[in-house]
């Protein structure tokens, strides 16, 4: 690579916060210059995220040449459509698994961000014909392919094991001589071993990671812990005749939820009940999920050949808003998994409102829930809520597995990180709320003589090529 070719990488979004991720590498040479963006999420909960969304980008957006995905979930791809409206026309880059669940995500928010906008007289952040543009330029690279960006410049995907289709980014810039440089992009790491899919694949040659932090200052509970914390909510409202509503992310929560309570039922270890999907989106997820069969571990696969391992007596999918309304005519007990994980929007709120004020309910949060939304609320004890402009008290039992979540924790990222030490000149930890970075960092630097750091939003810093 000519000797005065330069690399910079800058943190758009997903510094100091959990959600937001974007990610900007440039690479200057005496030839041109390209520009490579890193996922272009939604900033979710907090004050100020509705108008943070709208922000102008900080780049050109018609000066980006490509645009890598790592996961479908929101605060990775929720932006793009906006993308493209305000101007770019390079290359999309994501597994075909991505592809498949980023249309259906994207068509879900374009609903969203149309009711909104109604509501509040304004433009919508994205229209459909935006997400019709942004997959005319969406291309896909399976796991384990090289795709050639430049005849300099590669990506390389390996397996996450977050959600279905997330990927590692391994970006590979050649030199005149020696190795190429790599730079990768950690996406979101999964909780390996998954109820459902593949473990997290090892790096072990990065030159330079940004990796995530949700949970860079935590550790899950033990995998029993979190299947015996359903087992005993399910319990309990069999036993007082109550109602558990469990807040459902619809990307990959409300699939490993199905496969647990379908194991619970099927071993006998819980009263059967009704179970109501309350999800559309979720709905139609669990759909591409039963397609993608070969990313599940073998555990799963195993378990295939004989069970539908979505599917259990007495379990119902409500599609259409009629049906929704309808399940508070089911008589109790019964299960309600409904859209919304973090009680923002979504049918779950229209159940809170129902069932939060009985204490012979319990509301089960099963995921991450951002600073300033209902669901951290609930979560921190608050004793009412205000829901779609009313007060509701809350007596309903309030529980929490954080076992299910789909990051990996703290130890576990230490561990990952760890295996790149001998080759990693800088390791960016970003993607979390700043007390898990800054916890990382530090547990990084003291723990294992990392060279770990915590950027600056809108910093270029210097890659060493």
């Amino acid at each position: 690579m000519n000797k005065k070719s330069t690399l910079t990488l800058e943190f758009c979004g997903g510094v100091g916060m959990a959600t937001g991720s974007n990610f900007l590498l440039t690479h200057a040479s005496t030839e041109r210059t390209v520009r490579i963006l890193v996922d272009c999420g939604l900033v979710q909960g907090g004050e100020g995220a509705h108008e943070k969304n709208r922000e102008p980008f900080v780049y050109d957006p018609a000066s980006i040449d490509f645009l890598l995905i790592t996961h479908a979930h929101a605060d990775h791809i929720g932006r793009i459509p906006k993308l493209v409206h305000d101007g770019f026309k390079g290359i999309i880059y994501s597994t075909p698994e991505t592809r498949e669940l980023a249309s259906l995500m994207l068509d879900d928010m374009t609903l969203i961000f149309d009711r909104e906008a109604r509501e509040k007289g304004t433009l919508p952040l994205y229209t459909h014909a935006d997400v019709l543009k942004t997959f005319e330029l969406w291309k896909s690279v399976s796991y384990h392919e090289t795709q050639d960006l430049l005849g300099s410049v590669s990506v390389y995907p390996k397996d996450a094991g977050h959600i279905l289709g997330s990927a590692i980014l391994e970006l590979s810039f050649k030199r005149d001589f020696g190795q190429p440089l790599k730079v990768v992009f950690t996406g979101d790491l999964g909780n390996s071993p998954s109820p459902l899919l593949k473990d997290t694949e090892a790096v072990t040659d990065a030159d330079y990671m940004v990796m995530e932090s949700v949970y860079g200052d935590r550790n899950h509970e033990a995998r029993e812990e979190r299947r015996t914390t359903l087992k005993n909510s399910i319990k309990k409202t069999a036993a007082e005749r109550g109602t558990l509503v469990i807040p459902t992310f619809s990307l990959e929560r409300a699939q490993v939820l199905l496969h647990e309570i379908n194991a619970l039922v099927e071993e006998n270890e819980v009263p059967v009940m009704p179970v109501f999907l309350d999800s559309p989106l979720a709905i139609k997820i669990t759909e591409v999920y039963k397609r993608w069969k070969e990313d599940f571990n073998d555990t799963v696969k195993q378990e295939l050949r004989a069970d539908n391992i979505f599917d259990f007596p007495k379990l119902k999918f409500t599609m259409h808003s009629q049906e929704s309304a309808a399940i508070h005519s089911a008589a109790n007990p019964k299960i309600i998994m409904a859209g919304g994980g973090m009680s923002e929007g979504g049918r779950v709120v229209h159940h809170e409102k129902i069932y939060l004020p009985d204490p012979k309910n319990t509301l089960l949060l099963v995921g991450y829930q951002s600073p300033n939304t209902h669901g951290r609320a609930l979560q921190d004890g608050a004793k009412e809520v205000e829901l779609e402009g009313e007060r509701i008290p809350v007596r309903a039992t309030i529980a929490q597995i954080h076992g299910y979540s789909s990051h990996k924790d703290s130890d576990h990222l230490i561990e990952f990180a760890a295996l790149t030490g001998e080759t990693a000149k800088k390791i960016f930890v970003v993607m979390g709320e700043p007390k898990s970075s800054l916890f990382l960092v530090q547990r990084l630097r003291d723990y294992r003589g990392l060279p770990a750091f915590y950027p600056e939003t809108g910093v270029q810093y210097p890659l060493e090529l």
